[in-house]
């Protein structure tokens, strides 16, 4: 379908990365950017007069602080037939309901970066969808990863606390470990390969042989010994850590929320 990616950033391009890949037909895209920066695989414009036709499904793939400047220009091109995708942290489906009036659906994703790859996660939510673009959307949608559709809102916005953001956090888990290994003498680019490989082989091991994470930590851990040592450090706060931080990326979203509502 005449698709616009209004904005078309980092994560934009991440999920038009998995479409090429998939070998998905982009030819009826065109992402919009006032840089004019070139989006590999779609037609690239500078502004939404020369994207063409009205589209039936616009991605809005800008930062969310941008919708009141977007808004009052997008509106004029949004019909009864148009499908509105937003990828905006924290602005509500009511709200996006308020802002675009006319649309036949208002849905909300929330992609991570590994949609790159077909390996992310895309958390849906709507409140106005009916079967049919929910089925077409799921279509769309599946050859980039893991694409649930959540009951409520409060569902969606912890998905995207933890899958949306989460890449970050295993990044800097990752380097954290790196950076354990080269101050133990090694490398940077063994400690790197070390870090990177450990990491991959274990997610792959536990999606492949079905197990939980605790049977995989105990299949490493022998009574007593080195893993065991270190399990005993990192139990004590991993798990409060780990609430902390999505805590702190939830209320952000809530944040994000409260302002888009009052502006």
């Amino acid at each position: 379908m005449p698709t616009w990616f209004v904005g078309c950033g980092n994560m934009g391009q991440a999920m038009v990365a998995g479409w090429r890949s998939a070998g998905i037909d982009l030819s009826p895209a065109v992402a919009i950017r006032p840089s004019g920066l070139p989006v590999t695989g779609v037609r690239t414009v500078r502004s939404l007069g020369e994207a063409g036709a009205p589209p039936r499904l616009v991605v809005l793939a800008f930062k969310p602080q941008k919708l009141d400047e977007i808004a009052p220009q997008l509106k004029t091109w949004i019909t009864g037939r148009t499908t509105i995708v937003s990828l905006l942290a924290g602005v509500e489906a009511t709200t996006l309901r308020q802002i675009f009036p006319t649309a036949a659906s208002i849905v909300r994703a929330m992609p991570n970066t590994p949609v790159a790859i077909r390996r992310g996660v895309i958390a849906l939510y709507s409140e106005d969808a009916d079967d049919k673009t929910r089925t077409e959307l799921s279509s769309l949608f599946a050859p980039l990863g893991f694409a649930p559709w959540m009951a409520d809102e409060a569902k969606f916005s912890a998905v995207s606390a933890i899958a949306g953001s989460g890449p970050a956090y295993v990044a800097r888990f990752i380097a954290a470990l790196v950076k354990a290994g080269e101050e133990r003498g090694l490398a940077n680019e063994t400690a790197s390969t070390i870090a990177l490989e450990t990491v991959l082989g274990t997610a792959w091991l536990a999606a492949s042989a079905g197990e939980g994470m605790d049977e995989i930590a105990r299949r490493v851990a022998s009574p007593n010994g080195t893993t065991e040592a270190g399990l005993a450090v990192l139990d004590q706060k991993l798990d409060a850590l780990v609430d902390q931080v999505i805590d702190a990326a939830s209320e952000r979203g809530r944040q994000l929320a409260e302002a888009a509502r009052l502006s």
